[in-house]
């Protein structure tokens, strides 16, 4: 952002939007059968049948509490209209930063559960940075079934600026375990796949299946591969080498988009203490897309 472009947000419009914390809305799901078995078709697993009381695998959760917005209440970006429960940002673009977990010991949530989620927006913060106008929503989730609490979640969202021509990009990193993978796997990320996964999450967001939208209206080279579900392939990664493995806690950073364009990769390494697992995702390039740590029961 130029020292003579006006900021989209300035400090009325900022005061405006923090008015939003501690906004809070409860909502309910019942845990069923088909999304657990569509994604582990789209994860391509050999999982059994889920039944009743199969404990939900990590992230999975995901799959439930959907934004239901009428077809009429839906943006141009394909996510519904903004204001509601989420402050109406001005910036256009908008992702999923990261996100910080706490599984409930001996209270999983579950095939067959009603569970309900208490939503709260803890936080909004406004930055200015090389590429622009940044805003970073912390929305904290809290999911209770008939046994009390099971899941406490920290969801980070940043709105950012449009792209302009020539502006700076954040500079590519390694990841810190560059070469000390235990574990690794490739992903082709192709259009059936991430139409599956936004299928399975009822997500409209057009950065993920509309290409002429993606490259002409938001300025990216490709299809945007969902954060989310690289996170729930780092913790797919976890399971298929340590299947016994209980996650109490995980938390994840997105360090650089991920695009359709060319295949990339997720690895792992069980730290030397069994306590932990670290995990990240790489382009086809080797740089650092996706940061995580997994804490072990």
């Amino acid at each position: 952002m130029s020292d003579t472009t006006p900021p989209m947000i300035d400090e009325a419009r900022l005061a405006h939007l923090r008015s939003w914390i501690g906004k809070s809305e409860t909502t309910s799901d019942l845990l069923t059968a088909a999304p657990v078995r569509g994604m582990s078709a789209t994860l391509d697993r050999e999982d059994a049948d889920p039944a009743a009381g199969m404990p939900i695998a990590p992230l999975w959760h995901w799959l439930y509490f959907l934004p239901h917005a009428r077809q009429s209440e839906i943006g141009a970006d394909g996510h519904p209209t903004r204001g509601g429960f989420l402050p109406p940002v001005p910036l256009p673009r908008r992702m999923w930063a990261g996100g910080r977990l706490a599984w409930e010991s001996g209270n999983p949530l579950a095939v067959g559960q009603s569970v309900e989620r208490v939503s709260t927006i803890r936080s909004i913060e406004h930055k200015a940075g090389r590429s622009g106008e940044l805003l970073f929503v912390l929305v904290e989730h809290r999911y209770s079934n008939a046994s009390g609490l099971a899941l406490t979640e920290e969801h980070d969202i940043v709105y950012r600026a449009a792209a302009s021509p020539g502006a700076p990009q954040p500079g590519p990193r390694k990841p810190p375990l560059d070469g000390q993978a235990m574990w690794s796997r490739r992903i082709v990320a192709d259009d059936v796949l991430l139409f599956r996964y936004s299928a399975l999450t009822f997500n409209g967001h057009r950065i993920h299946y509309d290409r002429k939208y993606v490259t002409e209206v938001e300025g990216y080279p490709g299809l945007i591969v969902h954060g989310p579900l690289i996170a729930t392939l780092l913790l797919d990664l976890l399971r298929r080498n340590l299947p016994r493995a209980v996650v109490r806690g995980f938390s994840f950073k997105a360090v650089r988009p991920t695009f359709d364009l060319d295949p990339f990769s997720v690895h792992g390494r069980l730290r030397a203490d069994g306590g932990a697992v670290e995990l990240w995702a790489q382009d086809h390039e080797g740089w650092l897309t996706m940061q995580g740590t997994a804490e072990l029961a």
